[in-house]
C-alpha cells in the first residue's frame, strides 16, 4: 500500500493529531486501487491514507473503510519508491516534519499537490 497525508510541517500535523474522525460502515472491499482511511483502532482515524496496491480484503473485517477509488493513473501509483516500506516514524513526522524525512529518506517520494476533480455530468437519456 502507498501511505499519505500526515503533513511534513508539524504545526499542520499537531493541528490534526487529535482531531479523530468517526468511522465508516465497511461497504465495499480494500480491493487493488481503493482508497482508504489508515486507523488505529475505532474512531481514530485522521489525515493519513493510504491506497491499496493489492487485494487487502482482510482489512475490511478489522474496520478500514474504503471510500474512494483510484479510476486513472494506478501506473502512476504503481511508480511509487516502495525502498522505505513502513520505516519512517510516524511520531518524528509530526514532531520533526520535512527535516526528519529528508535527513532520513532522501528517495522518498511526496506529494506536492492533489486536486479532486467533481464527477463528469450525466449525460441525459433521450
Amino acid at each position: 500500500m502507498a501511505q499519505f497525508g500526515i503533513s511534513a510541517r508539524p504545526d499542520v500535523a499537531g493541528a490534526w493529531q487529535n482531531a479523530k474522525i468517526t468511522d465508516d460502515p465497511v461497504t465495499q472491499s480494500n480491493k487493488r486501487g481503493t482508497i482508504t482511511f489508515a486507523t488505529a483502532g475505532p474512531n481514530t482515524r485522521t489525515t493519513q491514507l493510504f491506497i491499496n496496491f493489492g487485494n487487502n480484503a482482510g482489512l475490511d473485517s478489522q474496520g478500514f473503510a474504503p471510500f474512494g477509488e483510484v479510476i486513472e493513473g494506478m501506473d502512476v501509483v504503481d511508480k511509487i519508491n516502495a525502498e522505505y516500506r513502513e520505516q519512517p516514524d510516524q511520531g518524528r513526522i509530526q514532531a520533526q516534519g520535512k527535516a526528519y524525512l529528508d535527513r532520513s529518506f532522501p528517495r522518498l517520494d511526496r506529494i506536492t499537490a492533489a486536486v479532486i476533480v467533481p464527477p463528469a455530468p450525466a449525460e441525459k437519456k433521450q
